[in-house]
């Protein structure tokens, strides 16, 4: 009898240091998948939730997250249909805790995405780095900039309702909004 509890007390220990070999190679290849992940992937997993993100300059906006694409998100406020670069984001608060591997980014980029508000004359605000607000409508998107036609919020785009034109490159592009 003395054998057998010494043979069986040996095979717990072996079975137990099995699982934690396995736990702990489990817990390396999770690690190593997890930073595989990047900020993309999880902002698309995060499609249909509603987040918080703040962008360069303190500015924060909250609302449903509705697409994701090269370099940029879309956010909607209810009030206002929100376009972020990602490089302007400093946080982003209400992702789900993991990347859904099924949802992908549009790989489309940001001069796309700016060019269907150009196509669509849309009145829009424009959030830039160091300056205030700039509202008017995208007459020109290049490869890295937008030209923006300036003129009051409640106006067309009209020759005789341009203040000014003005270029502005993507680096500076903190947020760019438009009505719903």
């Amino acid at each position: 009898m003395r054998w057998e509890g010494l043979f069986a007390d040996l095979e717990g220990q072996l079975a137990a240091e099995e699982r934690r070999e396995l736990d702990s190679e489990v817990a390396e290849r999770t690690r190593r998948e997890r930073a595989l992940v990047d900020l993309t992937a999880r902002l698309a997993g995060g499609l249909g939730h509603a987040v918080a993100l703040t962008v360069e300059g303190g500015r924060s906006a909250a609302g449903t997250l509705t697409d994701v694409g090269d370099g940029w998100l879309l956010l909607d406020t209810g009030r206002l249909e929100v376009l972020v670069p990602q490089p302007a984001l400093v946080a982003v608060s209400g992702l789900p805790p993991h990347a859904d591997p099924a949802r992908t980014a549009r790989r489309f980029g940001l001069g796309y995405a700016l060019r269907a508000l150009a196509r669509d004359r849309a009145t829009v605000e424009v959030e830039v780095a160091g300056g205030p607000p700039l509202v008017g409508t995208v007459d020109v998107v290049g490869s890295d900039h937008l030209v923006l036609a300036e003129h009051a919020a409640g106006e067309a785009r009209r020759r005789e309702n341009v203040r000014r034109v003005t270029a502005v490159p993507f680096t500076a592009v903190r947020l760019v909004g438009s009505r719903r």
